[in-house]
């Protein structure tokens, strides 16, 4: 049986999506078959992500109206053994017969994957409880800005009252120097305030801008931190990276003040 988790947001552009991609890509790298599904019909660029935008021939809505099997939508990512895209790249209709069609779709791909993630819109309109009503856990990202946490406290309080047998939370764009000069919430002071068990720390990086997801170099913090979400998962353990750590004492100093261009 596989753990399907929805991947959600209480905003837009928190890195939702990346953190969906590089999941199950990190997942498929210590041997789990893992599909992520695009649910997030209205910025749907998780084909873009994976870059299997030009391998596309059906997708999800297209499985959903019963034009197609889900294995003829299901796109392996070209740089990933194991790790599986269901693209979405037309609109999908408001309509409720999709609640009931999703959910089958889940149950009929339940044998073939360890994981199934769903990327889901962020807020907390229809698609969002679409995408909650396929899954069993929740993983909701959030950097450490007052309006994300301001959304992200909003939508814990949905998730908490959807059923959901796990929820828990991963904290994206994390600057280390803003943390150790007092100047941002740290990831365990962010998971403190939405009350949810911390799962991952993601540190702003610029790799995860310059590349697509299962393309970042071996040495990357960011690949290191999806490494260790994706243990995390598999372990139920809390392991995060302290990405503030280079930043402290006097050195640390120096290190912040030749960041901030001091």
């Amino acid at each position: 049986m596989a753990r399907k988790i929805v991947v959600t947001s209480g905003k837009g552009g928190v890195g939702k999506t990346t953190v969906a991609a590089n999941l199950a890509i990190k997942l498929a790298c210590i041997g789990k078959r893992s599909l992520v599904i695009d649910l997030d019909a209205g910025l749907n660029d998780l084909d873009v992500a994976t870059s299997v935008e030009d391998l596309v021939t059906y997708d999800l809505v297209d499985c959903l109206d019963g034009k197609c099997r889900a294995a003829q939508a299901i796109i392996e990512c070209p740089e990933s053994k194991n790790a599986f895209v269901l693209p979405c790249v037309k609109a999908l209709p408001d309509d409720k017969k999709y609640f009931d069609a999703l959910k089958e779709l889940y149950e009929g791909l339940n044998s073939a994957f360890d994981f199934i993630l769903t990327d889901s819109p962020a807020g907390i309109g229809d698609n969002f409880r679409l995408a909650v009503s396929a899954s069993d856990e929740a993983l909701l990202v959030t950097t450490a800005h007052l309006p994300s946490l301001r959304d992200a406290d909003k939508t814990a309080a949905m998730l908490r009252g959807s059923g959901l047998k796990e929820i828990n939370l991963v904290v994206n764009k994390v600057r280390g120097d803003l943390i150790a000069g007092g100047l941002s919430l740290s990831p365990e002071e962010v998971a403190e305030t939405l009350r949810l068990p911390l799962s991952g720390v993601i540190p702003d990086d610029d790799e995860i801008l310059l590349r697509d997801a299962g393309k970042l170099p071996p040495d990357a913090k960011s690949g290191r931190a999806f490494k260790l979400l994706a243990g995390n998962l598999l372990t139920g353990k809390r392991k995060v990276y302290d990405f503030s750590r280079a930043y402290r004492g006097f050195s640390g100093y120096i290190k912040r003040k030749i960041k901030s261009g001091l």
